[in-house]
């Protein structure tokens, strides 16, 4: 990875209009029936509607019909397409390939079978081109969409984005739609990061993007099922399920360097830093009392517990240590956003000392009950503990913020970007020492017939 794809992003700017700036992919697989008809009513839709330059790409995956003769006919029959023969299978090798080599600004797929109307297509590209959005999705369950198709595939297409949004908490509506594009320079850091090279593949881009906070916007299209579609739902299910655990748990283990991938905000004055007030508190007061909420309720389940079997000041240390950890673990992750393990071990010793304080400020709340009442109510003791806990909570945050997460640990601007940054001190998660990327799977290199 050069050291230009290791810093963040730059801010989105619109594209020029000279030269090639849309190139349409075509996986294809003994597709020779319906490969000519696709590529020649694609291209009469995009030189008659299309404003910019454009470039069509047959990937040939290992075909082993006429389809690499078909290909090559049409790449001398027609300007604007080109042929690329990948000599192994997977839809996911094909566009990782083709979007490598390509140097258009904006790169799309879509299937051969042409399933979604291409008045989709320019809406869809739009917002690349003006700089607004990092990806664009046709959707089949947004509304205003229209679908044609039986409900078999109904059901597993439903089903298959309700397991993603429970177990990636993944919010776009659609992710096996086969019309999608993304800009080339998030495709050129995102792509080193997604290993599936089958059909997870666009469903990990698309996730990984999404916990990058890369802007994804989604069109309604109309689509009509193709009855002869040659995928295997059983095999396909089977990759996806094991793609969705393979995904979950790297994003759970923060394995990902994904901090490369977040943009600064824009030019919009809604963005812009307000005197006194440090980028990102609101995300991080709501982060830290939702942690907050679950860490107390915890807090209070231990000492309910552990209360039945020894004394209050016991039980107090104990529930208050033992969701003092689980507590800096998850503001770690979730509100402040530090990612890999880089300071972890640092980090919770300094969390250790924030949980001294709030034990102090506990356990002397529970000696003064006691010394006053002689022999309170549990109940009396509960209470006593909400309201110092409240308190300690307060100062466990500005502890957080100030001396274990600041702002200056979890942020590394390049120097170019310093200036930029001006008096903004956006908290972005640390570039914490990571595992490589995972690689391309090795395949035969392509060929390209360039005009």
């Amino acid at each position: 990875m050069t050291e230009a794809t290791r810093q963040p992003l730059p801010a989105r700017a619109p594209l020029p209009p000279q030269g090639i700036v849309l190139d349409v992919v075509i996986p294809v697989h003994n597709e020779e029936d319906d490969l000519e008809a696709c590529v020649r009513r694609l291209h009469a839709h995009l030189t008659e509607t299309f404003p910019y330059g454009f470039r069509i790409t047959v990937a040939d995956n290992a075909s082993t019909d006429r389809t690499p003769e078909v290909s090559a006919l049409l790449d001398d029959a027609l300007d604007e397409v080109t042929a690329v023969r990948l000599e192994e299978k997977g839809r996911g090798r094909a566009l990782r390939t083709v979007w490598s080599m390509s140097e258009a600004p904006v790169l799309a797929y879509m299937d051969v079978d042409l399933s979604t109307d291409l008045n989709a297509l320019l809406p869809l590209v739009a917002p690349l081109i003006s700089g607004h959005s990092d990806l664009a999705i046709g959707t089949r369950l947004a509304g205003g969409s229209r679908v044609v198709r039986g409900p078999k595939r109904e059901f597993i297409s439903r089903a298959y984005n309700v397991l993603l949004r429970t177990g990636l908490a993944a919010r776009f509506s659609d992710a096996q739609c086969g019309f999608k594009a993304v800009r080339q320079d998030v495709a050129e850091r995102l792509l080193p990061l997604v290993e599936d090279s089958g059909w997870f593949f666009d469903t990990e881009l698309l996730v990984l993007a999404e916990r990058a906070g890369l802007r994804i916007h989604e069109v309604p299209v109309d689509w009509v099922d193709d009855p002869d579609s040659s995928v295997h739902i059983v095999r396909t299910a089977t990759e996806d399920l094991r793609g969705v655990w393979r995904v979950g748990r790297a994003l759970a283990t923060g394995a990902l360097p994904l901090d490369r991938l977040r943009r600064p905000f824009g030019d919009d004055p809604r963005d812009r830093a307000v005197a006194g007030v440090p980028r990102g508190l609101a995300r991080q007061v709501l982060g830290f009392c939702a942690v907050g909420v679950l860490s107390t309720g915890f807090y209070l389940a231990l000492y309910s517990l552990l209360r039945a079997v020894t004394g209050p000041q016991e039980a107090n240390a104990a529930a208050l240590l033992l969701s003092a950890l689980a507590n800096t673990a998850a503001n770690r992750r979730l509100t402040f956003g530090v990612r890999g393990r880089d300071r972890a071990v640092r980090q919770q010793a300094q969390g250790l000392v924030v949980f001294a304080i709030g034990l102090a400020l506990t356990s002397g709340s529970l000696a003064a009950l006691h010394e006053a009442g002689g022999s309170p109510s549990h109940g009396a003791e509960l209470s006593v503990l909400i309201t110092a806990n409240l308190a300690a909570t307060v100062l466990r945050f500005l502890l957080l913020r100030a001396w274990v997460f600041p702002a200056d640990r979890t942020t590394a601007p390049a120097p170019s970007e310093t200036a930029a940054a001006g008096s903004a001190s956006a908290l972005e998660p640390a570039a914490a020492p990571a595992p490589a990327p995972a690689s391309a799977p090795a395949s035969a290199p392509a060929t390209r017939n360039d005009r």
